[in-house]
């Protein structure tokens, strides 16, 4: 199984240099292969929403973060860069993730609040796509304290109304059907149940899991209902071995509890997915793991040319550098690149472009049943 994970590390890794080259010799040549991106989701996805919260502890919008972003200016992304997004983004032809919603509304506020036509603006604006994702949030409303996943939606469907007053109604349900629908949440959820029950009896998992999924389940039917046809899901990551999570276990190992929570809700999203797009009609799905892809470059770090998986490059504290969050005043590693974890819980922008890489046209080990780019092209 090892070798296994490490032969296909390495394709992936000649697949990206070969998508590079590729990228250059087509770089402002052709249209992207869907209409817009439309993102929801947690920190992992989150590209400067919480920025407009006032408050909130979930916000990256200063350095050490976007330290490698293009001007070297931090954004709201849980990161030295690029994120996720941006990579698959790209590689869809777009320039990057879509912007946060939040900063178009906020891009065209004036003294006299006139909220609608901020929203026709924003509707304009968003024509290729927004994001919605907030850091903190999660799959039930009751996590977090940001943007819930439900408000997350009725942004949206405000919206799409928009769209649909500026394109028709007909027009903007084509441009909905054709685009994509990318959703990565779930980890706050776990952490957060994980941190209140620190032995859950199976009852307990139980009940969880099953609000977790009906809770998912509600919003995949909800954007269904408001347009959404093709569904770009990246599951639960390994929390467990996040540099924070090892700081709190005394042996410095995964937390494997809480691993095995995440592994669990990943076969129930899985299932989830794979029923609804039985009974809703033209919805088309592909899921992204993070979980395994993690879990690969952990167990094969040489492969991905990473000499450090376990600490955070940002941070402080003795252990593993992720006693602390990253702030201005932390501690920043010099070679990012060869960083697995950025600060306590989220990834590098190195980990992030594999990451991307991965979703997009990767083995079927990593995205399934068909991968991003399939998705995409259905």
């Amino acid at each position: 199984m090892a070798v296994q994970r490490a032969t296909e590390l390495r394709l992936l890794l000649v697949a990206m240099a070969v998508a590079a080259v590729t990228a250059r010799g087509a770089a402002g040549g052709g249209a992207a292969k869907v209409p817009a991106i439309f993102v929801f989701g947690d920190s992992t996805v989150d590209v400067g929403n919480n920025n407009y919260l006032a408050g909130i502890g979930a916000r990256a919008d200063f350095p050490h973060n976007g330290v490698d972003f293009p001007g070297g200016e931090p954004t709201g992304r849980f990161s030295n860069g690029l994120i996720g997004v941006d990579f698959i983004a790209a590689a869809m032809g777009f320039t990057r993730s879509p912007p946060p919603y939040l900063s178009l509304i906020a891009m065209d506020a004036n003294s006299s609040g006139e909220v609608m036509s901020n929203m026709m603006m924003a509707a304009a604006s968003a024509m290729k796509g927004a994001s919605f994702a907030s850091g903190g949030s999660g799959v039930l409303d009751s996590t977090g304290t940001t943007i819930s996943m439900t408000k997350q939606i009725e942004y949206f469907s405000d919206l799409r109304d928009q769209i649909s007053t500026i394109l028709s109604a007909e027009k903007a349900s084509t441009l909905l059907s054709k685009s994509i629908f990318l959703i990565s949440a779930g980890g706050n959820d776990a952490f957060e149940f994980f941190s209140q029950n620190k032995s859950p009896d199976s009852t307990a998992i139980q009940e969880f899991c099953e609000a977790f999924i009906s809770t998912y389940d509600s919003h995949v039917k909800t954007l269904y209902n408001l347009g959404a046809r093709k569904f770009a899901v990246i599951n639960v990551p390994l929390l467990g071995c996040c540099p924070y999570l090892r700081s709190q276990n005394p042996t410095g190992e995964c937390i494997e509890p809480l691993n095995q929570l995440a592994k669990r809700l990943n076969g129930e999203i899985r299932d989830l997915f794979r029923d609804l797009s039985s009974e809703m009609q033209g919805m088309k799905y592909s899921i992204a793991s993070s979980y395994e892809l993690i879990s690969s470059l952990i167990e094969n770090p040489q492969a991905a040319g990473f000499v450090e998986v376990k600490s955070a490059c940002c941070g402080g504290g003795g252990k593993f550098n992720a006693e602390e969050a990253c702030t201005p005043s932390s501690s920043c590693c010099a070679d990012r690149s060869r960083y697995l974890f950025w600060d306590l819980l989220h990834p590098t922008q190195a980990t992030s472009k594999i990451v991307g890489l991965a979703f997009y046209d990767g083995a079927a080990r990593f995205v399934s049943p068909i991968t991003f780019k399939q998705l995409a092209d259905a």
